[in-house]
């Protein structure tokens, strides 16, 4: 078994034994059932024969150094964000995943002549079935070689730019062109790309092209270069944007069992439409190595809907990072279970995309 190290929150070395043992258990309990647990029950649950006075005592110490809360004034207790981040840190225990949860993963990613992106699908779809928790992957845009390029007028000053890739994929973008402009203008900026662009990305003819424009080394008239221009940029600015997928969040609604959970999770759902913000914390997530994980208000993303985000940054075959796969989930989801599960699936993503 290895834990996971410290991370510089209230050290466990100053729980004692019996302390680090009943907010284990309580944890254990949240994550299980996610209700608060007396000091009844968790005497029944201790292996030293404790009164349920003496768990009160040592409860109301873990509440005091905020690891506890007390939902309600009668209730049982349960683990705030800074006791979870403890028990995390430095208490959890990590075991190897199943041999179903593998074979699953490698089942799913391992699908012999698929593509990256097909790749990250199955990926996403797998986390959130294995995780019942919703899954995401932010992963480079890859740019394909293209077959055909044609402008399409839309009416008044607008036009449609169809880009056809090598593998049957179309992708459209729209473009401002001036007002009356002839036809035979749109077709000739499309001859103009398909013979510089057939069989290559945009990525690698684009500065030539434009270089080509610039110094007036192309017969194109002046207001097909500006097409052609307008064309090139417009997609340009959309290569090098990340990918990102999210799937599962129906997964969120299963274990729904009081209203206040049913508000956290809708909150959590519309965080997880607002996307850009969502790379923005993925990217951050790549900066660092190994599995990272946000508990509640530690990102401000989830401060409102009270969930755990685990995720793992993923490698191309020369060890530079491209991407990041994890999970998002209440606050109580099975970590122990969970951690390895993300970690390996961004190994293997990694491995396959080498």
């Amino acid at each position: 078994m290895k834990k996971i190290s410290d991370s510089g929150q209230a050290p466990v070395s100053e729980l004692n034994e019996r302390s680090r043992e009943i907010f284990r258990l309580i944890v254990d309990n949240y994550v299980r059932t996610g209700d608060p647990v007396g000091s009844r029950t968790l005497a029944k649950q201790i292996e030293d024969n404790l009164s349920p006075a003496s768990v009160r005592n040592v409860m109301a110490d873990l509440q005091d150094v905020g690891l506890l809360y007390a939902p309600h004034t009668s209730s049982g207790r349960l683990p705030t964000e800074a006791g979870l981040r403890l028990f995390v840190d430095g208490l959890l225990e990590l075991g190897p995943l199943t041999k179903e949860d593998r074979a699953q993963i490698e089942g799913s990613c391992r699908a012999s002549g698929r593509s990256s992106s097909e790749i990250f699908e199955e990926a996403t779809e797998m986390l959130s079935g294995l995780s019942h928790c919703a899954s995401l992957v932010m992963a480079p845009k890859t740019e394909r070689a293209l077959k055909h390029v044609e402008f399409v007028h839309l009416g008044g000053t607008r036009a449609l730019v169809i880009m056809v890739a090598d593998n049957g994929l179309v992708e459209n973008r729209i473009i401002e062109i001036p007002l009356g402009m002839m036809p035979s203008t749109l077709i000739e900026a499309g001859n103009y790309l398909n013979a510089r662009l057939a069989g290559r990305t945009l990525g690698e003819s684009r500065d030539k092209i434009l270089e080509e424009i610039r110094e007036h080394k192309t017969q194109l008239d002046d207001i097909s270069a500006r097409v052609v221009e307008a064309g090139v940029a417009t997609w340009g600015g959309a290569a090098g944007e990340p990918h990102l997928i999210v799937r599962g969040q129906s997964k969120l609604l299963e274990d729904v069992t009081v209203i206040e959970d049913l508000e956290r999770i809708r909150t959590l759902l519309e965080t997880l439409e607002t996307r850009e913000s969502l790379t923005g914390l993925l990217q951050s997530a790549q900066d660092a190595e190994g599995v990272q994980i946000f508990i509640g208000s530690e990102n401000n993303l989830f401060s409102l809907s009270g969930c755990s985000m685990i995720v793992k940054p993923f490698s191309n075959d020369k060890q530079q990072i491209v991407g990041a796969i994890g999970i998002v989930g209440p606050t109580r989801i099975n970590y122990a279970r969970i951690i390895p599960m993300v970690d390996y699936t961004a190994q293997l993503v990694g491995r396959l995309l080498a």
